[in-house]
């Protein structure tokens, strides 16, 4: 028997947009709108034409893609014809072959928060289909309050489902609209809709994440018999998120049972650039990627214990559901004081550092590791900071340049609107091959807002590194975090830094002190040396 045909339907450009803090420019919608067509996904909804700006000009300059691009909209509204509701018009006027409108399904909704009667309700759902239908367009129906209304009315909620069939709807999609849900329920509901006359092949499901179990709920309606899912990337959405993409599609290509019983537009070539994909959108959000999202969070395959790494070393299935590379992941043994020299040898060779077992390194290495912590170092998440402190005690760490002296100078003053204003200004001394470069910066971003001291120290350092200037100048800062390790007097100050490059690599560094703006400065020289022996190579970092 062939495999059944599952169809992924992106809404992170609609409903991811209703996420707190969230707003895409048109340039930036276009840009996931490339990387999901690429991904495989079978439909784009593109937002809502006439709601905003953004989301008119979107459609006005959206081009050729694969996937199917959906226009979002509502159903008529009472009292008026499907042909003369302006705002029924404007998602058929956005030139998409594909609209999707939201109606009630929910007795309680129809008659409170529309005012309107249910008979009503039904003949709005139903013309409005029909009118987008005898477009030429294939229509889709958001049975909005799905599971809540079935459960409330169970006659009424299947009525507004039939409608939308009976219309010529090509889906309709079963909203769990307040994220209320469970996976039991939804099966249960779904498989009676199905059990009434709905064909499954026509339905799908929308499920939010309110109790942390919109996968789940998307994998039991899956289960139950409809055919189309709908998610958006990393789980964006109103409140807690929608169902998340890059979760349910490896699940779907990767796990049984689904694997061998359905296929969807997405390859396994594709599959392997979902990672990069999850951080490209946290990067235009300018969001920190949670470091535990399933198959692609940084932590996703990071083995920390002693006894996890050791096994890792003779089968990585042992502690790992699926390849790393599957996803475009990778696998991570982080280093602290419960490592071993499994662990250790292991994170040295992904460094691209071979080091045979029995090499007295190793224990330097694990016991400066050690008093490192005692002092409030953790190389749990700094890897590259890590990385160094082994170079230096394998005698593989090169001297690239010298910082001789550094200052900091934080100034308040007044504008010309009269308003009491920060800035701060950085000298960087350093010493290349026997010559002093003496940097400047002040902590002004290019609108003119004040970043902070160690934003100055960071331009100041990478102003001027002479031979290795044009390395750096991809690199840039993209989390800076403070953590005050003791208390009262003898305070100490841990900051951790993460810094991205052109290439897409990301490495985190690590500084303590009690001075914030030397544990900064700290994190910030071994970002910049991190990065300078990758450019440079391991030819050059072992002379």
């Amino acid at each position: 028997m062939g495999k059944e045909r599952l169809y992924i339907y992106d809404t992170t450009l609609r409903d991811g947009q209703q996420t707190q803090g969230v707003q895409f420019s048109t340039a930036e919608k276009h840009r996931i709108v490339a990387a999901l067509d690429a991904l495989g996904v079978d439909y784009i909804e593109g937002g809502w034409p006439g709601a905003n700006p953004t989301d008119s000009a979107f459609f006005d300059e959206v081009g050729q893609t694969r996937a199917t691009m959906t226009a979002f909209g509502m159903t008529k509204r009472a009292g008026r014809s499907a042909a003369n509701d302006d705002v029924l018009a404007a998602v058929l006027n956005a030139g998409t072959p594909s609209v999707c409108l939201v109606g009630k399904t929910h007795e309680f909704h129809v008659t409170t928060a529309l005012g309107i009667t249910l008979e009503e309700n039904l003949e709005a759902i139903s013309a409005s289909v029909a009118h987008c239908v005898a477009q030429g367009l294939e229509a889709l129906f958001d049975a909005e309050h799905f599971f809540d209304g079935y459960k409330a009315n169970p006659g009424y909620a299947l009525g507004c489902v039939k409608a939308a069939l009976d219309s010529g709807a090509r889906w309709v999609v079963l909203c769990d609209t307040n994220g209320g849900t469970l996976p039991e329920e939804v099966g249960r509901i779904v498989r009676a809709v199905i059990a009434a006359g709905v064909p499954g092949d026509k339905l799908g499901i929308h499920t939010h994440n309110d109790t942390e179990n919109a996968v789940g709920c998307t994998l039991a309606a899956i289960d139950a018999g409809v055919r189309q899912l709908q998610g958006t990337l990393n789980g964006l959405g109103e409140r807690c998120g929608n169902a998340n993409l890059t979760t349910l599609i490896p699940v779907l290509l990767l796990k049984e049972p689904y694997a061998s019983r359905y296929e969807t537009g997405v390859s396994r070539e594709a599959l392997e650039g979902l990672t990069q994909m999850s951080r490209m959108l946290d990067e235009i959000l300018n969001r920190v990627p949670m470091r535990q999202a399933a198959f692609v969070g940084s932590s996703a395959f990071a083995h920390k214990a002693g006894l996890h790494a050791s096994a890792i070393l003779k089968d990585p299935s042992t502690y790992e559901h699926i390849e790393p590379g599957q996803v475009g992941n990778r696998r991570v043994i982080p280093m602290s004081n419960q490592a071993g020299q499994s662990n250790l040898r292991r994170r040295l060779a992904e460094a691209g550092l071979e080091v045979e077992k029995g090499n007295p390194a190793l224990g330097r290495i694990l016991e400066r590791i050690k008093a490192q912590e005692a002092e409030g170092y953790t190389y749990d998440t700094a890897q590259a900071s890590f990385e160094l402190l082994a170079r230096e005690e394998l005698g593989l760490l090169p001297e690239f340049f010298e910082v001789k002296r550094y200052r900091v100078t934080i100034e308040r003053r007044k504008n010309k609107y009269d308003q009491m204003v920060s800035l701060s200004e950085a000298v960087v001394v350093v010493k290349i091959d026997g010559e002093k470069k003496l940097s400047v910066s002040d902590s002004l971003d290019t609108e003119g807002h004040d970043r902070g001291p160690v934003n100055a120290l960071s331009k100041a350092l990478a102003k001027d590194l002479g031979p290795y200037q044009s390395m750096i100048d991809d690199m840039r800062l993209v989390d800076f975090k403070v953590r005050i390790t003791q208390g009262g007097t003898e305070a100490v100050t841990r900051v951790i830094i993460d810094s991205e490059d052109g290439a897409g690599r990301r490495w985190q560094t690590v500084g303590v002190s009690a001075n914030i703006v030397d544990a900064s400065f700290e994190a910030l020289l071994d970002a910049v040396r991190w990065k300078l022996i990758r450019d440079c190579g391991a030819a050059r970092a072992a002379q």
